[in-house]
């Protein structure tokens, strides 16, 4: 919990004010049983009615002063929990849109979001109650005794064997209940996980007919979370019947001791009615930290989640000084080599090969070759293990993140609508683009032809996901997207793989003409995609096999030949 509240500092003001309060509330809290044990001994014993008045408006107005302590502190401790809250959510969310690819794939989505949401409302909860309860409990349990003995040290002896009872049942319950609550927070990530899945493969899960076996996986995730969910409260519901039956214990035992010393003539009524209240403070001062202890666990195991994230070293990391680049130019791979985390083997292996500017170049390859590895290295979505890429004969690592996607536009392999409109969507590429660029990005990206046809044209909304436009559809509007930006580079990773070949090639054709300035890479597994390409990259298991035309190739290539020959027919090929 330590590593998250320094994060608390620009409210240190606040907190001491919250913890005025507090306090304030808490002696005042003190000072009332005082004053009716001078009601009960001088007042009603003696008869005295101006006394009985007089020490009643006096309790009144403590009272209402200890309400608005009351008040004020809960409204500072609000404004600190939900803020505090405010700004640990908006640090992760930026720590996280910082990661890498390699710091998002070690945490996963699901947990991020649950940590996001779920952690740090167990935080916020926490902060506040210790706010209120953290002052106010000391206080009063330490004050309480001290005023307790001092009406009456031998009714005071009781708390010699109540509270000792209270803090070995409370040891007891933190042993068992803090790993039950880590393990919790790891089965609630796994049951977001699972429903995460659910949501977003649902067509492919009723394709294959597989609901039945979906709804059993979260079943069981949801069976484990309640489970474990279910032992720490059985531990939880012995802590207030515990302390109700201490607390009651010691009442019948003070009202036993005490009857008989007030019938000795050795302590005044009030005083017992005062000590009694005194014992029945500390014991709820118990209570409110027992309060503590059933959240504290949990918030701790979440605030050590949280931390995780917020001091996560980043791997890509920009220079302090990084170098600029105008444009991009030429583009070098020298011998690169590529492992994901944990890969045992490269996914990229002595990769070495040059882009001019203006190229239209293929890379082509079966299913993990290492094609999309590619691109997302020369994007810096991760750094290369061994070799360099070099942007105008610098390296990429020498040059700005946001330099350089800035230069280099990429049309994802899945791509990913917002919701909003489709004018909104395009935007993303360029924020200061007017309606008639967008539609001539549309129009080259041949999505003008279906955008045309909705009644509000590019005002149309679009749903989360783009789930009421299909996958063709999706693919034109993120081309769209990349296309209205005017960058150096465009990369299209197997981004026309849901497009007919009739669009594919007049898409192509487009680009060609409009883009004719511009660097275009384009990742398939479609021989008919790359084959006009000025250059193409033959990739098998991460290696580069063969670099030339469609005809070099051909002659030159076994594996190109091989995937030509699966897709084309003889006639094709000659």
């Amino acid at each position: 919990m330590g590593k998250i509240f320094k994060y608390l500092k620009k409210y240190t003001f606040l907190i001491i004010l919250t913890l005025f309060f507090v306090t304030l509330q808490a002696i005042l809290n003190l000072y009332l049983p005082n004053l009716m044990a001078d009601i009960v001994n001088k007042g009603v014993a003696r008869g005295n009615v101006d006394y009985i008045w007089s020490v009643g408006w006096k309790m009144l107005g403590i009272t209402l002063l200890n309400v608005a302590a009351a008040v004020i502190s809960t409204f500072f401790a609000a404004r600190i929990s939900m803020g505090f809250g405010k700004d640990l959510r908006s640090m992760v969310f930026k720590k996280v849109m910082n990661f890498s690819l390699s710091e998002v794939d070690k945490y996963g989505v699901s947990t991020l979001i649950n940590r996001n949401t779920n952690d740090i409302t167990q935080i916020q909860s926490v902060l506040f109650i210790m706010l209120r309860i953290v002052a106010l409990a000391p206080v009063m349990a330490i004050g309480g005794t001290i005023m307790a003995v001092s009406k009456s040290a031998k009714l005071s002896m009781v708390l010699l064997v109540s509270l000792p009872v209270m803090f070995v049942a409370m040891y007891f319950i933190l042993k068992y209940s803090i790993p039950l609550f880590k393990s919790m927070q790891k089965k609630l990530d796994k049951l977001n996980r699972v429903l995460r899945e659910n949501l977003t493969g649902v067509r492919v899960i009723r394709a294959f007919a597989k609901t039945e076996y979906e709804k059993q996986r979260f079943e069981d995730a949801n069976e484990d979370l309640t489970s474990t969910a279910l032992k720490v409260n059985r531990i939880f519901s012995l802590v207030f019947p515990l302390i109700l039956l201490i607390m009651n214990i010691t009442i019948v035992f003070l009202i036993w001791v005490g009857a008989l010393q007030v019938d000795k003539g050795t302590l005044e009524i009030g005083n017992m009615m005062a000590v009694m209240q005194y014992i029945m403070q500390i014991m709820f001062s118990f209570i409110m930290i027992s309060v503590i202890f059933i959240f504290l666990p949990r918030a701790s195991a979440s605030a050590e989640r949280i931390s995780s994230v917020l001091e996560e070293k980043i791997r890509i990391k920009d220079l302090e000084q990084p170098k600029k680049i105008d444009i991009v130019e030429k583009i070098e791979f020298k011998d690169v080599t590529f492992y994901y985390e944990g890969g045992k083997e490269p996914a990229v292996s002595n990769a070495s090969f040059t882009i001019n500017p203006g190229e239209v170049v293929g890379i082509i390859g079966s299913s993990g070759s290492g094609k999309s590895t590619l691109v997302k290295l020369l994007m810096r979505f991760y750094d290369v293990t061994k070799g360099e890429i070099l942007v105008n004969g610098i390296n990429i690592n020498e040059v700005s993140q946001k330099d350089l996607r800035e230069r280099i536009s990429l049309t994802p392999s899945r791509p990913v609508i917002f919701s909003g409109t489709i004018e909104e969507n395009v935007r993303i590429g360029k924020k200061d683009a007017n309606e008639e660029e967008i539609i001539e990005a549309l129009k080259i990206a041949q999505a003008w032809e279906f955008v045309s046809k909705f009644p509000d044209g590019i005002k149309t909304k679009v749903s989360q996901g783009g789930t009421n436009l299909s996958g063709g559809q999706k693919q034109r509007l993120a081309i769209a997207r990349a296309i209205v930006g005017n960058k150096d580079v465009y990369i299209f990773d197997d981004s026309f793989s849901a497009l007919d070949f009739k669009t594919d090639a007049k898409l192509r054709k487009a680009l060609r003409e409009n883009l004719s300035n511009a660097t275009k890479i384009i990742v398939s597994l479609r021989v008919a995609t790359v084959m006009n390409a000025d250059k193409i990259i033959v990739l098998e298991n991460g290696k580069i096999m063969g670099i030339g035309t469609h005809k070099e190739l051909i002659r030159n290539c076994p594996v190109y030949r091989e995937i030509v020959s699966s897709q084309l027919s003889e006639e094709e090929i000659a």
